[in-house]
């Protein structure tokens, strides 16, 4: 048996990830051939040979509809700092909730949605489920509401969904 050691003390970002597993197969092009017809709705995977600070290795972009979902997420990061950039002059508490309408709150339900409909093995289906299953319950305790009710973010990202499904696969 082998045995993979992930020392992740700063976190590990999924595409990270996803590249860093890619290094340990043979045959990397078919790989990406299956994970680009795993049905994840406008995904393409696109690995990249990359060198940083002498080390060799692959970059993994995750594109959404042709577009990196992190450059997205930057414009409405810059969209909604010009949208609060204006003061308040009002006598009551402002609840800045996140919620605008150019963020989209995906739910386990819409998860599980989508992870039912890929092309990858019961098992694989399971096991993404049950990481979504471990953030879903996190956020419950953290935020004192039922799993039902938990909504994710960036998690809940089609990138997200891509590096997690990627990951387990």
């Amino acid at each position: 048996m082998k045995t993979l050691y992930l020392d992740c003390q700063m976190g590990a970002a999924g595409d990270m990830l996803t590249a860093a597993l890619l290094e340990l197969l043979e045959d990397k092009e078919a790989f990406i051939a299956k994970l680009n017809h795993l049905g994840l709705p406008g995904v393409r995977f696109e690995p990249e040979a990359s060198t940083k600070c002498g080390i060799v290795g692959t970059h993994m972009h995750v594109l959404i509809n042709g577009e990196e979902e992190e450059v997205m997420v930057h414009h409405h990061h810059d969209h909604h700092h010009h949208e609060h950039e204006h003061h308040h002059h009002h006598d009551h508490e402002h609840d800045h909730s996140h919620e605008h309408g150019h963020h989209h709150h995906t739910s386990l339900h819409d998860i599980e949605h989508i992870v039912s409909h890929l092309a990858v093995s019961e098992q694989v289906k399971a096991n993404v489920l049950a990481v979504y299953r471990l953030i879903a319950e996190a956020e419950s305790q953290a935020h004192g509401m039922p799993v039902s009710e938990i909504h994710f973010h960036e998690v809940g990202s089609m990138d997200a969904v891509a590096d997690v499904t990627a990951s387990v696969y």
